[in-house]
């Protein structure tokens, strides 16, 4: 959805959507918390919310408390390790410096989280 959404408008695809079978709905990009919770009220089945998406995205409580059943983080998680990189190779660049090196995870680290 792009500028500002008609809330009453996307509650009705939604509603469209959810009558023809849709397992699963999606509003990306609702722009308050009280949108959020319009439209997981106004349908039965799970709404998904879309994190990632600068300045409208909400604690995962707040969500859950809208009626959220699922969030999807799309590329904000590669965005934020691209950043990190970007900002690791700058400091290198810049004052040749290894100090990323402090807050990064090793290698068995790595590991254990795949685990």
């Amino acid at each position: 959805m792009r500028g500002n959404p008609n809330l009453d408008d996307v509650i009705k695809r939604l509603q469209a959507f959810e009558k023809v079978g849709a397992d699963v709905l999606m509003a990306p990009g609702l722009p308050d918390l009280a949108a959020v919770k319009a439209v997981c009220a106004a349908v039965k089945q799970p709404v998904n919310f879309m994190g990632g998406i600068k300045g409208k995205s909400f604690p995962v409580a707040d969500l859950a408390a809208a009626g959220v059943r699922r969030i999807s983080f799309a590329t904000s998680l590669y965005r934020a390790a691209i950043g990190a990189m970007i900002d690791a190779a700058k400091e290198v660049k810049d004052k040749g410096t290894f100090g990323y090196t402090d807050t990064s995870l090793t290698t068995p680290d790595y590991y254990a989280y795949l685990g």
